[in-house]
């Protein structure tokens, strides 16, 4: 089984560490893992588009090419996983195969979502509000609802972890669970 390793990852100042150490994880559990950064099958598809257009064929040209995607959800660069990733994730799910999530952040989208806006928050009758009076999603959950529920209608898995924040980006135990369980499929 051919697995995309979807996260913010990429932007590591030891990417390519990082991608050698999922591989070798992905290896133990009898998978193969797929890096945003592999090369594409057919470079030369790449050579007329502008560098941000190529790479976006060749994360899409992986994600097709591979039977299942874990991704990494921790919060990235605000309350909420990175953009990016949650694109590949749902990409990954329109396509019918099996997606699996981890978060090295146990607090929950809206208690980070809290924690970021600070004191910009007010209460409007049930729900908290921001200060354009947009109201919070809060619904307990690890990120927002679509992300969740994506996971859990795939039947795949989530797992939360507190993770000191040293570490939220090299522990791997929460990607670890996620490959275990597609392993066992």
């Amino acid at each position: 089984m051919k697995v995309y390793l979807a996260g913010p990852d990429v932007f590591l100042p030891d990417a390519a560490a990082m991608a050698a150490e999922k591989k070798r994880l992905c290896a133990r559990h009898g998978l193969e893992g797929v890096f945003p950064t592999d090369p594409r099958p057919d470079p030369a598809a790449d050579a007329q588009a502008d560098l941000w257009y190529a790479i976006y064929l060749r994360n899409e040209a992986h994600i097709r090419a591979c039977d299942a995607l874990v991704a990494n959800l921790t919060p990235f660069r605000g309350p909420s996983a990175d953009a990016g990733t949650v694109y590949e994730l749902g990409f990954m799910r329109a396509l019918g195969r099996p997606v699996a999530g981890y978060s090295n952040d146990a607090l929950g989208f809206s208690d980070r979502t809290r924690r970021f806006l600070g004191q910009g928050l007010a209460r409007r009758g049930e729900r908290d509000v921001d200060a354009e009076g947009l109201a919070l999603e809060d619904f307990g959950l690890a990120d927002n609802l679509m992300i969740d529920g994506g996971i859990r209608a795939a039947g795949g898995l989530l797992v939360r972890k507190p993770v000191a924040p040293a570490r939220r980006w090299q522990d791997l135990e929460g990607f670890e669970a996620c490959l275990k369980a597609l392993a066992a499929g």
